[in-house]
């Protein structure tokens, strides 16, 4: 299985190009984040043209995830387990709920397309909002692995966190001023790991950025940050045989300010002959 991750930084404006990756590529799996559009306005015709299967959710022009699929996608959900929800002025447990998570099943993988939180500022209510929402994603990792081990599972997608310095090139975000490298923000990070993922691209890729703001040139001066990431599972881990960052996809004639993390996955180990292989 080839898995990618891209923030698009909206699909409509972008379709032709990242249908264009994926086929190039040969992406089996491609989860998407800020698709910047309604689901009925998704343009499902293109990937379905391509062969693919997709699954898509959005409110407006603001966040939405997606993914599209080779193979059927089952189980789908828009929401894991105690996702808190935002709006601005608003308190209280029952915040309506945004679209910022996709999780779907395809060839026995537990796949989640995750736009976490910006955050906005230190302080600001949705910083507050960014550390709920990652704390109720890692008690969802930590129960699944807790039950089920073995599981398949890749949580993939913007996470909005450096979570070193290694990762943040961009001179503007420093520590105590901005979000994206506070303490808490890279906890939440590592109670990710603790809870039992890995990120599996950075033991194959120590160096590089995925995210390059379109301001003061800093793509081109290469001041960017790491902030896409795909996590997974040790059974996820174990199966990586290789992995990219597709840097020369912020090139070009507008490109999204995030560029595609891929994986390649080989799920049928030595001793699994009689295992069917997904893809």
């Amino acid at each position: 299985m080839r898995l990618a991750t891209w923030n698009v930084n909206s699909i409509r404006a972008r379709v032709d190009r990242i249908v264009d990756f994926a086929v190039r590529e040969h992406i089996d799996v491609l989860a998407m984040q800020e698709i910047k559009c309604k689901t009925e306005q998704f343009p499902f015709d293109r990937f379905e043209d391509a062969g693919y299967h997709v699954e898509a959710y959005g409110f407006s022009q603001w966040n939405g995830v997606a993914i599209a699929s080779r193979e059927p996608l089952t189980n789908v959900r828009t929401a894991f387990p105690g996702m808190p929800g935002f709006e601005k002025g608003h308190n209280g447990p029952d915040a309506p709920q945004e679209a910022r998570a996709m999780g779907a099943t395809i060839g026995g993988v537990e796949v989640w397309s995750l736009y976490v939180p910006n955050g906005r500022s230190l302080g600001d209510p949705h910083y507050y909002y960014k550390l709920d929402w990652l704390s109720a994603l890692e008690q969802y990792t930590a129960q699944s692995l807790t039950a089920n081990p073995d599981l398949a599972l890749a949580l993939v997608g913007d996470f909005n966190i450096a979570p070193t310095d290694a990762d943040n090139g961009d001179p503007t975000v420093v520590q105590g001023f901005a979000t994206h490298v506070s303490p808490p923000e890279r906890e939440a990070f590592a109670a990710l790991e603790a809870a039992g993922l890995q990120d599996v691209v950075r033991p194959l890729i120590p160096t590089g950025f995925t995210y390059w703001d379109y301001k003061q040139l800093r793509f081109p001066r290469n001041e960017g940050m790491r902030i896409d990431f795909i996590l997974g599972s040790h059974t996820i881990a174990d199966a990586v045989t290789g992995a990219t960052i597709h840097r020369n996809e912020r090139k070009g004639e507008a490109p999204s300010d995030h560029v595609p993390v891929v994986v390649d996955l080989d799920l049928e180990g030595p001793d699994d002959e009689d295992r069917p292989m997904i893809f």
